[in-house]
Order: C-alpha cells, then sequence, then structure tokens
C-alpha cells in the first residue's frame, strides 16, 4: 500500500484540515493500492492563498525563466518515467508497457510541446498605435480525470506554468500516485512556493470548492459532460474562465469501397487502447451497406486477437477498466444493446474466460445497432465497437454529426477523398486512417465536448489574457 497522505501546499507537504482517508483501488486485483486524503474547502482555501500571493512574483519571470524551470521538469520526468508508469499501471489499469510507451511519454510530450511553443510564442504584437499583448490569467484551478491521468494534468499545468499563471491542481481521486510524483518533480525543478500547489480530493468537495473559489480566475476541466456542467454552473458565480474537455462518442466513417483490412486496424486500434478509455476512441462504425458484412468480420477477427492481462506483465495485452462502477456502466450498456435488437458479433457481458475477479472487460462488437440505441449515444469508455450501415455519402455524414458531442471524428478509406468530407464533420479532431491526435496541435471538441483548446501554441493561448495598451510612446 502507498501512502500519499499529505497534499503540497506552498512549496511544502502538510497534513489536511479535516479531510478523509480515501483507498484507491487496484482494478486488477479489486484490492486497495494507495491511500490519500481527500481534502476539504479549508485546504482549497489554504492552496488558493499560496498561488495568489505567488502570482505577483511568476508572473512577472522573464520568458528564459520559465524555460528554464520547463527544461528542469522535463528532465526530470525522464528520470522518474519508471515510477510513474507504475503509478499509472497499478491505479487505473494500464499494462506497464503501455503505461511506459503511451501514457508516461503524453504527458511528457505536452512540456516538451510548451517548451517549443514558448520559444516561439509571440507576447506582444503592434496594430496600429496600440499594442496587443498577452498576459497570464492568474489563479488557475486544475481538475483532471483519469484515464489518461499524466496526459491531462500535463496539458494543463505545461502551459499555466509557461504562461505565468499560478495553480491548484485537483487530480482523479481514482490515479492520484502520478500526480503526486510530479508535485515532487516540479520542487525538485525548483518551481517556487505557491505556483504549483495540489489538493488531493473528490469532485463534490474539492472540485467545486474549487470551481466557486472567488479567487480562482480560471478552471480547467477535464472529465465528463455531466460533471463539466456542475463545474461551470459552480463557476458562473464569480464569471471565471471556464476551460473544459469533456466527452466524446466519436464515429469511425467507413467509405464506401475502402479496403477494409488495410484501414480498419489502425482505426479500430482507437477502440482498443487503453482498454477503451479513451474520449476520442472511434466506437461507432459507420459502414456502407454493401460492405457491412466483410467490415464486420474484420472488427471480429481484430477483437478476438485482442489479448486481456494483468498490468504488471509486459506485452500488448489491454488491462481492465478503472473501477467497479466503470465496469458496471459497459456491462449494462452492452446488454441494453442486446436487448434492444443488436446482434452480438463478439464478447459481450461478463469477463474474459479465466478471470473470475478485477475489472476485466472482453473486447466486443456489436452489429445492427441503431441511432436510437442507448449504446449509440452514450460514451461507453470500454473495449466496444458498434457497427450501423449507411446508405450514401450525405447520410454517412449526417449519421457521423448526430451526436450531443463534437471531440473527435475519424474516415476509414481512401485518404484524398476522406480529405473532401473531413470539413463537415462537426469536431474538433478528425483523424484520417488513424485516431489520435499530433503532439503541439489544438485539441478540444464541439458542441457538449467542451470549448477551448490545449496543446502547443493553442494550449498556451488559452492560459493567457489579451490585453490591448494605446498610446505607448514609439
Amino acid at each position: 500500500m502507498q501512502s500519499y497522505l499529505k497534499h503540497y501546499i506552498d512549496g511544502a507537504w502538510v497534513e489536511s484540515e479535516g479531510g478523509r482517508r480515501h483507498e484507491v483501488i487496484d482494478p486488477s486485483t479489486e484490492q486497495p493500492c494507495t491511500e490519500i486524503t481527500l481534502g476539504t474547502a479549508a485546504d482549497v482555501d489554504k492552496a488558493v492563498a499560496a498561488a495568489k500571493k505567488a502570482f505577483a512574483s511568476w508572473s512577472q519571470t522573464s520568458i528564459e525563466e520559465r524555460a528554464a524551470i520547463l527544461e528542469k521538469i522535463i528532465a526530470g520526468m525522464k528520470a522518474r518515467l519508471p515510477e510513474l508508469a507504475a503509478a499509472t499501471s497499478r491505479e487505473m489499469g494500464a499494462p506497464i508497457s503501455f503505461a511506459q510507451m503511451a501514457q508516461v511519454p503524453a504527458g511528457l510530450g505536452h512540456f516538451m510541446g510548451t517548451l517549443a511553443a514558448l520559444r516561439e510564442f509571440k507576447f506582444s504584437e503592434q496594430v496600429g498605435n496600440s499594442r496587443v499583448v498577452h498576459e497570464p490569467v492568474g489563479v488557475v484551478a486544475m481538475i483532471t480525470p483519469w484515464n489518461w491521468p499524466l496526459n491531462q494534468i500535463c496539458a494543463k499545468v505545461a502551459p499555466a506554468l509557461a504562461a505565468g499563471n499560478t495553480m491548484i491542481l485537483k487530480p482523479s481521486e481514482e490515479a492520484p500516485s502520478n500526480a503526486l510524483i510530479l508535485a515532487e518533480i516540479l520542487h525538485d525543478a525548483g518551481v517556487p512556493a505557491g505556483v504549483f500547489n495540489l489538493v488531493n480530493g473528490d469532485g463534490p468537495g474539492v472540485g467545486a470548492a474549487l470551481s466557486g473559489h472567488k479567487h480562482v480566475d480560471m478552471v480547467s476541466f477535464t472529465g465528463s459532460t455531466r460533471a463539466g456542467v456542475a463545474v461551470a454552473t459552480a463557476a458562473a458565480a464569480t464569471v471565471k474562465r471556464v476551460h473544459q474537455e469533456l466527452g466524446g462518442k466519436a464515429p469511425n466513417l467507413v467509405l464506401e469501397g475502402a479496403k477494409l483490412e488495410e484501414v480498419l486496424p489502425p482505426t479500430l486500434a482507437g477502440v482498443i487502447a487503453n482498454t477503451g478509455q479513451s474520449c476520442i476512441a472511434p466506437t461507432r462504425l459507420l459502414v456502407h451497406k454493401s460492405q457491412v458484412d466483410a467490415a464486420t468480420e474484420v472488427a471480429k477477427a481484430i477483437m478476438e486477437a485482442t489479448q486481456v492481462g494483468n498490468p504488471e506483465d509486459q506485452g500488448a495485452h489491454i488491462g481492465p477498466v478503472v473501477n467497479k462502477a466503470q465496469f458496471e456502466k459497459i456491462q449494462g450498456l452492452i446488454q441494453s444493446a442486446l436487448d434492444e435488437g443488436a446482434r452480438l458479433v463478439t464478447g459481450g457481458t461478463g469477463r474474459p474466460d479465466g478471470r473470475n475477479a478485477g475489472y476485466f472487460v472482453k473486447p466486443t462488437v456489436l452489429a445492427d445497432v441503431t441511432p436510437d440505441m442507448r449504446i449509440y449515444r452514450e460514451e461507453t469508455f470500454g473495449p466496444v465497437a458498434t457497427i450501423t450501415t449507411y446508405d450514401d455519402r450525405d447520410q454517412a455524414v449526417e449519421m457521423a454529426n448526430d451526436t450531443d458531442y463534437g471531440l473527435s471524428a475519424t474516415i476509414s478509406g481512401d485518404p484524398a477523398e476522406a480529405a473532401r468530407i473531413a470539413g463537415k464533420l462537426r469536431a474538433g479532431l478528425v483523424t484520417i486512417n488513424s485516431w489520435g491526435p499530433t503532439p503541439g496541435t489544438a485539441f478540444g471538441g464541439y458542441k457538449q465536448s467542451g470549448n477551448g483548446r490545449e496543446g502547443g501554441k493553442y494550449g498556451l493561448t488559452d492560459f493567457m489574457e489579451v490585453k490591448t495598451i494605446v498610446g505607448e510612446p514609439a
């Protein structure tokens, strides 16, 4: 059992004021693996006060000073990559190989990309007789999820630091250890006291206290759309900036005539990777009616070739989903699809054979899924793909856009043909014969998938205010 019972506030590890113990469950064994203290509003007040005090000096540091800090953080993350990967694997179930090759490098990449953007960013621009400048927002609250924990933490912390902000991070209570190790890295890198603070807690406690705090100037949230609405509502009273990356229900529009054996493996990989726990997983396969049988067989073969194994084992297998609630949600969605008339191609409810414990899910394909079914509409967050047919291109685009979400969309097929319809898809990310974003590009969603962007210069911009100065001497 790992114990992290203190918060990191004003450059020191401190006891909580009235917090309570919380056990993090290893999803592969269903046994406790880490204990933390869920903080209180009093802890939040202390952290916000520290950040507010530190802003006066940190906001005035030079680009060179901030860049030097980022370089040290990058070096520290590289040195502690095995620890970060092990913590991620233990708490949210990512196989250790995936944690080492994808989860931790994704977080590291945000610091590297932010450093490059910082060195090239134009903080000042002359417009006629005025100067337009970018300045830090102020005190930023960050609330992050468990599915790509370090990635989503670093997507906020890196640009906020680079822009000159101070911050309070509330990592997910489902996977907190990687954040606590990162706090140690930032401390060792020389981040001044009060610039970065970490308060463990849950959404109704620490999350709500941060969102509504009068001295927080911006709240950056990644998580479900339901929770995002709660954050925005709490933030509204103080008219603070709200920056959100929320849910998704990405389509995989398979173009008529696509070479299925070539294009489906790299796009279905997004449903398999991280055990399907990615907000950009392209789970809704939209297939032309002439190819539905062939596409179903290809999808079946891909899913049946996917191995399910223990997170501590090296290999290309997938692990469990994060917790009991998520496991039960996936089981319920699969069963609802079957009850509503979908056809089970492979997988289904229950654990894989030989698994009597742990939140392991069978890689699943469901065919004959229609737009009126729950599983077509709701984010599954598991290794489950659905197949729905379309008659023509216009209908396919309409079906791809027929969702409350707009985080990402995937097109499988001829790249030139895909490029002609990419602009018609209402999503912040459109991938062709792939499923993941490119580092340094803008990441964020349309519609109920949120607002604002992360990544590279786009993320840096979103953590700054814009000021116009008129009448300065030449």
